[in-house]
């Protein structure tokens, strides 16, 4: 189990990979973003996406999808997270593509007030198989400090 103590500034890690499938795109788009340029080749030709593009929130699940397999090999005392900032979508994903996610961590706060607690923030970056940052955003976790020996 890694705690904040654990945690080192400017360490990076390959968070792991996931295949975009058009099965996925439509499932998504259907339940929770239903725009004609997510859900029909002929609607995003119309448009700058000019095919069937993901939602940028189905972008968002697909990378947390990664990111809590990656938790479960590589577990950390993580709380959930209050939320993340700078949230970007750069290119569109398409069916077909292949993320890869990335993080480098850039702080470790320990907290004043909760002597057990701390946050880290970590600059993430999801690219896809042609090395295209498809998305960026900076992610917030709560974390336990490393417990006092008994």
């Amino acid at each position: 189990m890694k705690y904040l103590e654990d945690m080192v500034v400017g360490s990076e890690v390959h968070f792991g990979d996931y295949a975009v499938t058009r099965e996925e795109v439509l499932e998504f788009a259907r339940k929770y973003d239903p725009q004609p340029f997510h859900l029909s080749d002929e609607a995003a030709a119309k448009t700058h996406f000019g095919r069937m593009s993901a939602s940028g929130w189905h972008t968002c699940a697909m990378t947390m999808s990664v990111l809590v397999s990656y938790l479960q090999r590589d577990p950390q005392a993580g709380l959930g997270s209050p939320g993340c900032d700078e949230l970007r979508w750069k290119v569109p994903v398409y069916p077909g593509d292949t993320l890869h996610v990335y993080g480098k961590l850039v702080e470790v706060t320990p907290s004043r007030s909760k002597p057990n607690l701390g946050s880290v923030r970590t600059e993430m970056t999801v690219k896809n198989q042609h090395d295209q940052v498809v998305m960026s955003f900076t992610s917030i976790v709560l974390m336990l400090r490393r417990p006092a020996a008994a």
